[in-house]
């Protein structure tokens, strides 16, 4: 008996990584998805349970493994038994850890917080 496969772009959009299927469409086609640590450019290439998926979302690099397939897209309850999340866990640094958040930052502050940010790049 045949394993079950689905496309790549539905599979993303039906385990809600993406708002709509087109938008997964853009980021395959783009050539940012990994399948098995191979790049994909093709959104009909086929998954199965067991493959890694490597992708941006938002900021992050998103690492799962696919557990299941979907027939259809349904809630984010159901999608969330599709993939196990391997991503790795970073601690969220807030925007300016410097300032402590006595008001608005005054003009030497900002630059200071500017050069800081830009002092890595010399």
């Amino acid at each position: 008996m045949t394993e079950p496969t689905l496309r790549l772009d539905k599979w993303l959009w039906y385990a809600r990584f993406f708002k709509t299927r087109s938008l997964a469409t853009k980021v395959v086609t783009a050539g940012k998805v990994r399948v098995d640590g191979t790049p994909v450019s093709k959104p009909s290439r086929t998954i199965s349970p067991g493959c890694v998926l490597t992708f941006p979302q938002a900021h992050d690099i998103r690492v799962v493994r696919v557990i299941a397939l979907a027939e259809k897209r349904g809630p984010a309850s159901d999608a969330q038994e599709l993939y196990e999340d391997m991503t790795p866990v970073r601690e969220k640094q807030p925007y300016n850890p410097s300032y402590e958040g006595k008001g608005r930052p005054t003009k030497r502050d900002a630059r200071k917080l500017r050069h800081d940010r830009t002092s890595h790049l010399e």
